[in-house]
């Protein structure tokens, strides 16, 4: 079997979850598909939203001592928080990942549906997870994580595609080269990880943090007037929900 590997999720996190969702929803004209009772184990509540076939995550402690609220902590609010991966064979990802020193953080084994969570000190920047779902190699076929009927809830009018997530580090192309081996993909000169469904983009910065992400939309500028109208400071074709930047193209 040909390696599989595409972006599949993409988790940040928020102090507070409803007003992050709802920027999120009205801003970029998406819709939730689903909120995933089981993360309230790990003290969090979720609300997840597909742009296209990439679900957009948001995660929220609501309770002290999570990992989720130490990373708050630690960034201060600044950063998204993990990337997900579909492929082949999660559990072949983890064994390479711990064979370059990257430690398993968490396997999560709820069939059809496994994943291997990565620790993201040992990951730099944020989380890495890799999963599979037994009997769906489609795209759009069943993603247990988003809710037994996540497809219905693709929005495309406002914003078509997620196409591209952003990496700062002082040292850009070592991150590159450390994140291209855990998953398995070798990155380009200027520092860039392309998948099938998205590009990871390496760019310097003072820390290490997933930074930016990138959309593609139908009308820039009333994408930006949106978000100015719910009080963000727009710059350029930008401006930060999340903990992160919100790119627009």
């Amino acid at each position: 079997m040909a390696p599989y590997m595409r972006l599949r999720q993409i988790c940040l996190v928020a102090p507070q979850l409803a007003p992050v969702i709802s920027g999120i929803a009205e801003i970029m004209g998406l819709a939730v598909c689903y909120r995933d009772g089981n993360v309230a184990k790990y003290g969090l509540e979720n609300a997840l939203l597909p742009v296209d076939t990439i679900l957009l995550e948001v995660v929220a402690p609501f309770k002290d001592g999570t990992t989720a609220g130490r990373f708050i902590e630690k960034t201060g609010g600044r950063g998204g928080y993990m990337a997900i991966f579909c492929c082949n064979d999660p559990d072949e990802r983890g064994r390479n990942a711990n064979a370059l020193g990257v430690r398993t953080a968490n396997v999560i084994d709820h069939a059809p549906y496994h994943g291997v969570q990565l620790h993201p000190r040992d990951c730099r920047a944020a989380f890495i997870e890799f999963n599979h779902t037994k009997g769906s190699d489609d795209i759009l076929g069943p993603y247990p994580p988003a809710g037994p009927d996540w497809q219905k809830f693709i929005r495309k009018d406002v914003t078509q595609a997620l196409t591209a997530v952003e990496m700062q580090s002082p040292d850009p192309q070592g991150l590159a080269e450390h994140w291209g081996k855990i998953i398995g993909i070798v990155p380009s000169d200027d520092a860039e990880l392309k998948l099938p469904n998205a590009t990871f983009r390496f760019v310097k910065g003072t820390n290490e943090i997933m930074s930016a992400l990138e959309f593609q939309v139908a009308d820039v500028a009333e994408v930006l007037h949106v978000a100015k109208a719910k009080g963000l400071a727009v710059a350029g074709h930008e401006f930060l929900l999340g903990g992160v930047t919100f790119r627009v193209r």
